[in-house]
């Protein structure tokens, strides 16, 4: 059979790549769906005819036939920076192999936007979705839960939550981070920060630092916060602001590294060594933070393989009832040139 025995006006069918193929509907069926079961012959005859043809399984049916539309939501809170990028592509790269697609949304870190994404990605027929955090109305869980689509939390890990997390612990990364700080000597000491209201990662790095210096016997009220959101300009202009206080600081903390950059950036437009004058951390490690003049010192988080894990968790609890996965990954200290030992 060729082409031309097609008629142009209509779209293709599964019997028409069939006929073109030589074979039965089963065996296109099979190709396309489990093409590892179909000898390598008869599936390049069949892709060929698909590709001749241009035909497009009927996913709608398919979806209705399986209850399942193979598709899984992911909404973040940016798409501005790198801050998810490598996450989410390791995430993608999963339910790939597992012949899943991804649909992305951006929430612009506001709730109200965040809860209209979710309706919309199930309204669409979202097998799962991937949310970051996981403080949210619980009515959002509820309305997901009574739909029967599974939710898991990344970028977070809480043993008591009420949803499935994987991701690190964001207290006790900071925390860390902010007990080298002080065993460097720094104790005027200074955030910058994303919105901490309603954002459980910006709210428990912020606690891990509270948690360090009230350990180290620094008063709390010491530390000079400054919250605003994720940009480098964003972090050059809370930078600004906090060297115009009558104490400045020896150290700024930021929630992230892009803000970090910033606010490395703005240090050296005012005239200020990094890290002589001023000692600046960042959280993250992504690409950004090596690059950095100079280098960033940041925690380290596995985005990657955090991805990876939440796509399986996901893949996992789909058409299933059950499901309280909870995967702790690690995180680690970069110590680079950015943050020095300080003397008053």
């Amino acid at each position: 059979m060729n082409i031309g025995d097609t008629n142009k006006d209509r779209t293709p069918t599964l019997a028409d790549v069939a006929r073109f193929a030589g074979v039965s509907t089963a065996t296109v069926s099979r190709c396309l769906n489990s093409p590892d079961r179909v000898i390598e012959e008869t599936r390049n005859k069949v892709l060929k005819a698909v590709r001749e043809l241009g035909y497009a399984p009927n996913f709608n049916a398919r979806a209705l036939a399986a209850k399942r539309t193979n598709t899984i939501g992911a909404i973040i809170p940016t798409m501005e920076n790198a801050i998810f990028a490598r996450g989410l592509q390791a995430f993608q790269e999963e339910l790939g192999r597992n012949g899943t697609t991804l649909l992305v949304a951006s929430s612009s870190y506001q709730t109200d936007l965040e809860e209209e994404q979710i309706r919309t990605l199930v309204s669409r027929g979202a097998d799962g979705l991937l949310l970051i955090g996981y403080r949210r109305d619980p009515k959002v869980y509820e309305f997901l839960h009574r739909q029967g689509v599974p939710v898991v939390a990344a970028w977070v890990f809480d043993p008591d939550a009420d949803v499935p997390t994987v991701g690190f612990d964001n207290f006790l990364a900071m925390k860390m981070l902010a007990e080298k700080v002080i065993s460097l000597g720094h104790r005027r000491i200074a955030t910058i920060t994303a919105a901490t209201q309603g954002n459980d990662r910006a709210s428990e790095r912020l606690r891990g630092i509270l948690a360090a210096m009230t350990e180290a016997g620094i008063p709390e009220n010491d530390l000079s916060i400054i919250e605003t959101t994720y940009g480098i300009d964003e972090g050059g202009v809370a930078l600004e602001k906090l060297m115009t206080q009558q104490i400045r600081p020896s150290v700024v903390m930021c929630g992230n590294d892009v803000l970090a950059v910033g606010a490395i950036a703005k240090a050296k437009e005012l005239g200020l060594n990094v890290p002589a004058d001023l000692s600046v951390t960042g959280f993250d490690d992504i690409e950004i933070a090596k690059i950095s003049s100079p280098p960033l010192t940041t925690v380290h988080v596995p985005h990657r393989r955090m991805g990876k894990e939440a796509a399986r968790a996901l893949l996992n609890m789909v058409g299933t009832t059950g499901g309280r996965t909870k995967i702790l990954l690690e995180t680690t200290l970069q110590i680079r040139e950015s943050l020095a030992q300080h003397t008053d």
